[in-house]
């Protein structure tokens, strides 16, 4: 499993960051020991659901994803295959907190997405994307990826980070097809 992000403390809240907060809430959650250095990123492993689990967290810029996600599926040791493989990423047209498993499919304009899928050759690998909204009219997209949440989405942020955290588990359990027909419904708007 892939958290997509960027390296360094000035990007640790972003939006862009959410794919790596994902996988790391997930990883804190079942228990793995700390990440370590290790293929271009932070690298941890354990069981979850009674499944052997590597999680991996890029240390490159977003666009450079697909170099540290390359160098693990090529360790013989790890017996990756690209088939078991699920990226979390950000998707700007998803409300916020909203979730999407896809089985496979494009970047969508991801372009950690498409560094990985540059990477591997090929977009046959699972992929968890969650909202964080169009940003407000007028306002640059890359701007408002790359800056912190607001105050006011914390709380929606939270709850969808812990959301997606059991939307990983199900994948691992149950798979990518069961896990899309629990996890892809629509969020209640907030009131």
């Amino acid at each position: 499993m892939v958290g997509l992000g960027n390296p360094g403390a000035r990007y640790r809240g972003s939006r862009h960051n959410i794919g790596a907060v994902v996988v790391e809430a997930f990883a804190r959650s079942s228990g793995f020991a700390a990440f370590t250095a290790r293929f271009g990123g932070r690298y941890a492993a354990g069981r979850s659901v009674g499944q052997r689990v590597a999680v991996l967290l890029p240390e490159t810029f977003m666009n450079r994803s697909g170099e540290a996600v390359g160098a693990a599926l090529a360790d013989p040791g790890l017996e990756w295959a690209p088939s078991d493989l699920l990226v979390v990423a950000d998707d700007l047209d998803l409300p916020l907190g909203r979730l999407r498993l896809r089985p496979a499919g494009s970047s969508g304009g991801q372009r950690g997405l498409e560094s990985v899928i540059e990477a591997l050759g090929h977009s046959d690998f699972s992929r968890l994307r969650f909202g964080i909204g169009r940003p407000p009219h007028g306002h640059d997209p890359v701007a408002y990826v790359l800056d912190d949440f607001a105050p006011d989405e914390r709380e929606r942020v939270d709850e969808a980070v812990q959301r997606a955290s059991s939307a990983v588990e199900s994948v691992i359990a149950e798979g990518v097809d069961v896990a899309m027909g629990r996890f892809n419904r629509p969020l209640e708007e907030p009131s």
